[in-house]
């Protein structure tokens, strides 16, 4: 199984020579430790001082990386006489119905991972490159291998943008500049999809779950992203982009680009009332006639 490793840069505590943490890192980073069960329901915060000094940070970028965990209600008792207090059900403060929007790389993970506890998953997605997809899919896959899941079938479509269109974005400033960052998109699209594919087909042998991942190719940029979970469920974000310079074949390049992993997704469930039921259906309705369409068949090689 492919695994994501850990930046050095951002692995040390206080001392250490990179550059500082911001508060919306710390926050990941404590999100994280609450998410896997690193920091337990019901289990008290460590101190800020604590904190400040592991991530070799001021205080008050910890009290500002708690406070956004407040926000999503995994913390409470937020007082200044002692520490915040992991809340009772996480989970549920990051999957539930009152759970607030969250950039794609919090939200996604745990609600993958709640799709995973059916017995037949279902995992449409629509999206520029699947990384965030893939990043999620190891929460799941984590679980599956410690024997707290167990699906037994596993079905996942995914539409991507085709190599043969000119990209809407990422895109140079300069339209004369497009072939570089084409070819660097295209094989990022190819090699996220390859591991997620990849990660998902090993659960045939290791776990003996009837696994099946399909790419199909779209003749357009999406403006938005959509992740459609088990019928029940629609994950929705925008690529709001932004201008840009970064470094394309040793060259600086000035370029539109979207974030897509800070995408903030909007979830909408069946049976949550009319409006989020009708939106699930709707997208449904849309991710097929998509596939069975418009789409072709998408190979992930160069």
């Amino acid at each position: 199984m492919y695994r994501l490793a850990v930046d050095g840069e951002h692995a040390t505590a206080s001392g250490r020579t990179g550059p500082q943490r911001s508060h919306r890192e710390v926050a990941d980073e404590l999100r994280h430790r609450i998410r896997t069960g690193r920091l337990r329901p019901g289990e008290r915060m460590p101190t800020q001082a604590r904190l400040a000094d592991e991530f070799g940070v001021e205080r008050g970028a910890v009290r500002r990386a708690l406070r956004i965990l407040q926000s999503e209600h995994l913390l409470t008792n937020m007082s200044k006489g002692s520490p915040a207090i992991v809340a009772p059900d996480p989970a549920r403060a990051l999957t539930g119905p009152a759970a607030p929007p969250l950039p794609t790389t919090v939200a996604l993970a745990p609600r993958i991972a709640a799709a995973f506890a059916a017995s037949h998953v279902e995992i449409d997605a629509l999206c520029l490159t699947s990384i965030s997809l893939t990043l999620a899919i190891g929460e799941p896959l984590r679980q599956i291998h410690a024997g707290r899941l167990k699906p037994a079938k596993v079905d996942v479509r995914v539409l991507l943008p085709s190599r043969d269109i000119d990209l809407a974005f990422p895109t140079p400033v300069d339209a004369t500049a497009a072939a570089p960052l084409q070819r660097r998109w295209l094989a990022q699209r190819n090699a996220q999809g390859q591991v997620l594919r990849h990660n998902l087909l090993a659960l045939r042998s290791t776990h003996g779950i009837d696994v099946r991942v399909t790419f199909r190719a779209l003749p357009f940029t999406p403006p938005v992203k959509l992740y459609l979970l088990n019928g029940a469920e629609a994950l929705y974000a925008y690529y709001t982009l932004r201008r840009r310079k970064e470094e394309i074949d040793h060259e600086p390049l000035e370029l539109y680009d979207a974030e897509g992993t800070q995408s903030v997704l909007f979830a909408f469930g069946q049976g949550a009332g009319a409006r989020d039921t009708t939106f699930v259906e709707q997208s449904h309705l849309w991710f097929n006639a998509l596939w069975e369409t418009i789409s072709s068949e998408l190979t992930l090689t160069s």
